[in-house]
């Protein structure tokens, strides 16, 4: 067995929660915020066999695509009150990032 953690766009999520129901997969969902963009994230983990694995990884990179959004790079607490502030620059979001684990032991209850 497997645990696969699916870390999407929290604009992404109802997209790909809704086709993880379609196709059988079981889930849990758990709010989160990226690290550079400090936006909303979701985390999904997924229990599958090996077998599904496939077509696990295969729903996940059609339903979550990767899109262009303009931000301020700058940090939040970079420079005092009325700082300038750098030109907005297009960065990569969106799409997902998948981590596959081994289970070692899996029960339900």
């Amino acid at each position: 067995m497997k645990l696969v953690v699916c870390i999407v766009h929290s604009r992404d999520r109802n997209k790909i929660t809704e086709e993880l129901v379609k196709n059988g997969f079981k889930f849990t969902v758990i709010g989160s915020t990226g690290g550079f963009l400090r936006e909303g994230n979701t985390t999904i983990l997924v229990g599958v066999e090996e077998a599904e694995l496939d077509a696990l990884a295969a729903l996940i990179g059609q339903n979550c695509k990767t899109r262009e959004q303009m931000v301020n790079v700058m940090p939040f607490e970079a420079g005092p009150p009325g700082a300038f502030l750098p030109s907005p620059v297009k960065v990569p979001v969106g799409g997902a990032v998948v981590f596959v684990l081994n289970v070692e032991r899996f029960e339900r209850f």
